[in-house]
């Protein structure tokens, strides 16, 4: 039987870097396809299981004999401490069929359990490992989304569009404090985002819940940016992030695209992306690629995407258990 162990608090640096190495050879099989996805880096996994998250309690496992991982998310903000969200469950390929992801599960559903938990969600692409396993266990996938991915070039971003009525700001960084309320009441314009059958409840946000996610990427060793569109009244009628997991690495993830409501219908979905790429191009001259997920039944942002040549990648799904 595989004996599956807890991480230290904080983890020591072998045991980072047997985390990473699983992480390394994982990606090396499933994503041999996808020369847009690179291979996961060291800064990135020590940042993710040192620095704590901003929601919740994380929970880190191994396998005994080191071929495998899982790390589980346990929301502790108020609405959703009924659920959580598994992070990671990932054994290498040369040890998969041999028991290790059962073990892991096992020691994942147990502590759902005592944490009185009543559904779990996770992310698989579609096709691949994670997907056959997750439904294996009941999974089901209860929010189709896509990859898509945009590849900079060596041309630079295309000409930034008149959009009257707006101004843009680009911040690096942290949101400044004058800013961050109305970034905050843009967010609030997610809630009506595809969220499929989701357990996770959507939960408002304010300026210092901001702060907190925007500061916990870059205590995590990231890097991150903001481009926004503002009223002359000083609303945030629309914004992207950009984020960098490792400053050094050639592909970055863009966060939430939002648009107000009542600010839709002139073309600042694009803009702000557009304003972001242009900010890109300035000032992160080794970056590639930029990655995004949008559900399927997101149809204005495919169209935003596609305007600007996003093109899908693979396609994912949002799967979750009932427990």
């Amino acid at each position: 039987m595989t004996k599956i162990n807890s991480l230290s608090v904080p983890p020591t640096d072998a045991e980072v870097d047997a985390w990473w190495a699983v992480q390394a050879a994982a990606h090396a099989t499933d994503a041999a396809a996808l020369p847009a996805v690179p291979a996961p880096s060291r800064t990135e996994a020590a940042g993710r299981l040192r620095v704590p998250p901003s929601r919740g309690r994380m929970e880190h496992w191994t396998a005994g004999d080191g071929t495998g991982h899982a790390a589980l998310l346990l929301f502790t903000e108020a609405g959703n401490t009924h659920t959580a969200f598994l992070d990671e469950l990932t054994v290498r390929p040369d040890a998969r069929r041999r028991g290790v992801g059962t073990a892991l599960w096992q020691r994942v559903r147990r502590e759902l359990l005592d944490q009185d938990r009543t559904s779990v969600a996770t992310v698989a692409d579609l096709g691949g490992p994670g997907q056959a396993f997750a439904e294996s266990l009941g999974f089901e996938n209860v929010l189709s989304m896509g990859w898509y991915v945009r590849d900079l070039g060596a041309d630079g971003p295309p000409p930034l569009p008149a959009t009257p009525g707006y101004a843009f700001h680009v911040w690096p960084g942290l949101v400044p404090d004058e800013w961050a309320p109305a970034a905050a009441v843009a967010h609030g314009a997610m809630e009506d985002a595809p969220s499929g059958d989701s357990e996770e409840t959507f939960q408002p946000w304010t300026a210092e819940r901001v702060h907190r996610a925007q500061r916990l990427v870059l205590d995590r060793g990231g890097e991150m940016a903001m481009a926004a569109a503002v009223t002359p009244a000083g609303e945030v009628a629309a914004y992207t992030a950009l984020v960098l997991p490792d400053p050094a690495g050639p592909r970055a993830l863009q966060y939430d695209t939002v648009v107000v409501p009542a600010h839709r219908g002139h073309g600042l979905g694009r803009a702000v992306k557009l304003r972001m790429e242009a900010y890109a191009a300035e000032q992160l001259p080794g970056l590639r690629w930029i990655g995004t997920t949008v559900a399927d039944e997101n149809t204005p942002m495919l169209a935003v995407n596609e305007s600007l040549g996003y093109r899908r990648e693979r396609g994912a799904g949002l799967f979750q258990l009932k427990l």
